[in-house]
């Protein structure tokens, strides 16, 4: 998988928008129950499409700049960048058919 683990404010620029793979951002708590019964579902994911897609984790209280940017107000929010604009936005505990579908046509 090309997991680029943790993903912050100061790197979100370079690792997430300047990414010529599309990068996948799991915007999470600590404190979300919510969001650690999904995280394994998005690694899962990022290990399915290998190469061709990243996998991040942005903890929104420690990133709040990037939080605020996209307007992530509830979380889980999954957030699909591709060349370096938002194509898809999951928000909420889905299995992982419904986070596919949601995402599939940005998928190559």
């Amino acid at each position: 998988m090309a997991n680029i683990g943790s993903v912050g404010d100061a790197d979100f620029q370079t690792t997430v928008l300047g990414s010529e793979t599309p990068v996948l951002v799991d915007f999470w708590a600590e404190w979300c129950v919510p969001c650690h019964m999904v995280s394994p579902v998005v690694e899962e994911i990022g290990n399915e499409r290998g190469e061709g897609l990243k996998v991040a984790k942005l903890n929104i209280d420690e990133n709040p700049e990037a939080t605020r940017t996209y307007g992530v107000m509830s979380i889980p929010s999954l957030i699909l960048f591709k060349d370096g604009q938002e194509v898809a936005r999951v928000i909420g505990a889905k299995p992982k058919d419904a986070i596919l579908r949601d995402l599939s046509s940005h998928l190559a």
